[in-house]
């Protein structure tokens, strides 16, 4: 009996990702191939791993049986593809970086602009997101990470420390040097609703005018002058359009580390993109604390 590699991790990501959409999206491959793959691994072992109904295919017991030693063979494949790519010593070939997106224009860009330059042959490939891409299944080589805890099973280093203060157009300063009487507008991120207690404090008559999930669109709304917003002070400093305002005084925020997989750490690439970053963001320390 001849079972196809890709068949497996067919039915591995089926089970995973609960739908024929969602599997194919993380194989790279359309639904139609996705099911066209599991009758094939079906008709090979003669066993019904799925259920078709209505709502979608719910996987059998054998579905869960095919898909956990699917899953200890993916992990023996990617231990192996990391401990060889550890082992490159090449200036060359795919650098695979991830980083939040408001990060990489002050400060991750120049380092890939001088990296590149240095080791031509080297192809940068960067993912810009706050999502914490997963390491040890090489969805990244190296990730700038804002975290206390940057991974229990990685290698890092901090890099730098943060702070937040608040940050809103010049008008907003203007008002407060008014006095703590002045009426002042917020825009706060959804998981923080309020108006800070320590800003309430000194500008009893602050309130929310903007709740949103997104910083991004946060900072164009405050540089548009429609309130002020708690952000890191990178942030702040680098936006064309805001001043730090009185608001609240600077606060400890969570660190910034370089992280990667122990086994890839150590690879040529990985080590001199590194050699050039690390150095960057401590030369540039002060503009993450007051």
């Amino acid at each position: 009996m001849d079972i196809d590699w890709d068949d497996l991790r067919t039915v591995l990501h089926l089970v995973r990702g609960g739908s024929l959409a969602a599997a194919g999206v993380t194989l790279g491959i359309n639904y139609t191939t996705v099911a066209r793959r599991i009758a094939r691994i079906e008709a090979t072992l003669d066993v019904i791993l799925f259920e078709r109904l209505a709502d979608g295919y719910r996987p059998t017991k054998a579905a869960l049986q095919v898909a956990e030693h699917a899953a200890a063979m993916e992990a023996r494949e990617l231990d192996m593809l990391r401990e060889l790519q550890g082992q490159d010593q090449r200036l060359s070939g795919k650098l695979v970086l991830t980083a939040p997106q408001l990060m990489i224009g002050p400060f991750v860009a120049p380092v890939i602009q001088r990296f590149v330059r240095e080791h031509p042959d080297v192809s940068v490939e960067l993912k810009a997101s706050n999502e914490l891409a997963d390491l040890t299944r090489r969805e990244a080589d190296l990730a700038v990470r804002i975290s206390n805890e940057p991974g229990d099973t990685l290698t890092g280093l901090r890099i730098a420390p943060q702070e937040t203060a608040s940050f809103a157009a010049p008008v907003w300063a203007e008002r407060m040097a008014a006095g703590c009487e002045a009426p002042i507008d917020w825009i706060v991120y959804e998981q923080y609703t309020k108006v800070p207690k320590a800003a309430l404090a000194k500008f009893p008559n602050s309130r929310v005018v903007l709740t949103c999930n997104d910083m991004a669109a946060m900072i164009g709304a405050a540089v548009s002058g429609l309130g002020v917003v708690r952000m890191p002070m990178f942030l702040g400093r680098h936006t064309q359009g805001l001043v730090q305002v009185p608001a609240l005084e600077p606060q400890t925020y969570m660190d910034i580390w370089l992280v990667g997989h122990p086994d890839v750490w150590r690879s040529a690439k990985v080590s001199a993109f590194r050699e050039m970053l690390v150095p960057e963001f401590k030369s540039r320390r002060d503009e993450f604390v007051a």
